[in-house]
């Protein structure tokens, strides 16, 4: 079996580091695609082995599963590209935050195409993951983004608060901040892309107490997610558009709807 990623930023870089460590996988049977070289997640890819390259073609031609580690706005245009080069074979994995089973399958119908939602703790075999449709209903999804998806970073943007539930989460982040050398804040930014689901989530939580925030804060990132949704299933979409979103949800919104 051979993995292939379409984008090699910090997702790519996590799962690959955790396939290593787990020994499920032989890294000199992954390879991932991304148009900047220079990244230093793609640095780091090369280290471990993995196989690089600037052509998505090339890594649906060379893998078995498939792995979409793009931003959703990316998904589009990705299938477009990819989707005459999917056979009977593949796997196709979506990372993205938003994106449907539906929204992937209208570009072709796909024969195997899963949704799931892991978290930056998979670089420590501590990760958290959801996926359907065997596990959860699709619609749970979203939720997930907020609690598990964006979870950690949320902890690590609060390391010296006590009594967070959900050890196993809480246990994930810390071990990767243990093993890291990198600061909580750096960790917690590396996933945190402008207009994405988790940057949501910690602005409502920066923007208050921190117990009512933390409700606040999964419920902003579930929100966001169905946002990012909507975005994906128009027929185009540019950056611009996921910075704006066609509707939105203030955190102040928020804040006055839980003391309605």
């Amino acid at each position: 079996m051979s993995v292939g990623f379409i984008g090699a930023g910090q997702l790519a870089h996590a799962l690959v580091k955790g396939f290593a460590s787990a020994g499920v996988i032989a890294t000199q049977r992954i390879i991932a695609s991304s148009p900047d070289t220079d990244l230093p997640t793609v640095a780091g890819l090369r280290k471990m082995g993995a196989i690089l390259t600037t052509s998505n073609k090339e890594v649906v031609n060379k893998s078995d599963v498939l792995f979409l580690a793009v931003k959703p706005h990316i998904i589009p245009f990705v299938l477009d590209e990819i989707g005459p080069d999917i056979e009977d074979r593949h796997l196709i994995v979506s990372c993205a935050a938003g994106v449907t089973i539906s929204s992937i399958e209208k570009y072709r119908p796909f024969p195997k195409v899963m949704r799931c939602m892991t978290n930056t703790p998979v670089v420590v075999r501590e990760g958290a993951t959801v996926y359907v449709e065997d596990e959860v209903e699709e619609d749970l999804i979203d939720a997930v983004t907020g609690l598990s998806g964006s979870g950690p970073d949320l902890r690590e943007s609060l390391t010296y608060h006590r009594g967070v539930e959900g050890p196993g989460h809480a246990y994930g982040a810390a071990k990767m901040l243990l093993d890291s050398e990198l600061h909580p804040g750096q960790l917690k930014d590396n996933v945190c892309s402008p207009g994405g689901a988790t940057i949501h989530a910690l602005h409502v939580m920066e923007s208050g107490g921190f117990r009512s925030l933390l409700i606040n804060a999964v419920e902003a990132s579930c929100i966001r997610t169905r946002e990012l949704q909507f975005l994906a299933d128009q027929e185009r979409i540019s950056p611009a558009a996921i910075r704006r979103p066609p509707w939105t949800r203030s955190c102040s919104s928020l804040g006055s709807a839980r003391g309605q």
